[in-house]
C-alpha cells in the first residue's frame, strides 16, 4: 500500500485514517495542501469501504490508480498554468509595443502644426441669417439694375 503512494508522497502530505463501520472497514486517503492558491482539485480525498481481506486485495491497485491520475491532473493544471501564464506575457509585451509604437516622438514637429500659440477667432459670433442679409441686398441690387434696364 504505501509503495503505491510513495509518488504522491513526495509531492505533498497524506492523512490517511481507518474506521470500522459494523463489519466493515472504511480507509480515507486525504492529500493536504501544499499553497493556498492550489487548485481544490488536487485535495480530493479517496474513501474506500470493504471487508479486511477486499481492502488487503484491492486497495493497493486502487491506491496506484488514483495516485496516477492525481500525478496527471497536477501536472496537466501546471502545464494550463504555464500557457496561460506565457499568454499573459505575451499580451503585454503586444500591448507595450503597440502603445509604444503609436505614441508620437515629441522633438518632431508635424508639418500641419505651428509650434507657436494660435491667435484665438474673432469675438463674433456666426448668424444663420448672415448669409440671407448677404444674398438680399445683391438681389434688391440686381432688381434695381434690371429695373432701370426696363425703363
Amino acid at each position: 500500500m504505501f509503495v503505491e503512494l510513495m509518488p504522491l508522497l513526495k509531492e505533498r502530505t497524506l492523512l490517511i485514517t481507518v474506521g470500522r463501520l459494523n463489519e466493515k472497514l472504511k480507509v480515507n486517503v486525504i492529500p493536504a495542501r501544499v499553497k493556498e492558491s492550489e487548485d481544490q482539485a488536487l485535495t480530493t480525498p479517496l474513501s474506500f469501504t470493504g471487508s479486511a481481506e477486499e481492502l488487503d486485495a484491492e486497495l493497493g491497485r486502487h491506491l496506484a490508480t488514483y495516485v496516477d491520475s492525481h500525478m496527471q491532473l497536477g501536472s496537466t493544471l501546471a502545464e494550463a498554468k504555464a500557457e496561460m501564464d506565457a499568454a499573459a506575457k505575451a499580451a503585454r509585451q503586444k500591448v507595450r509595443t503597440t502603445q509604444q509604437a503609436s505614441k508620437p516622438d515629441p522633438t518632431v514637429v508635424k508639418k500641419d502644426e505651428s509650434p507657436g500659440p494660435t491667435a484665438p477667432a474673432a469675438d463674433t459670433t456666426p448668424s444663420l441669417f448672415a448669409a440671407q442679409q448677404n444674398a438680399e441686398p445683391t438681389t434688391q441690387a440686381a432688381g434695381d439694375e434690371g429695373g432701370n434696364a426696363t425703363s
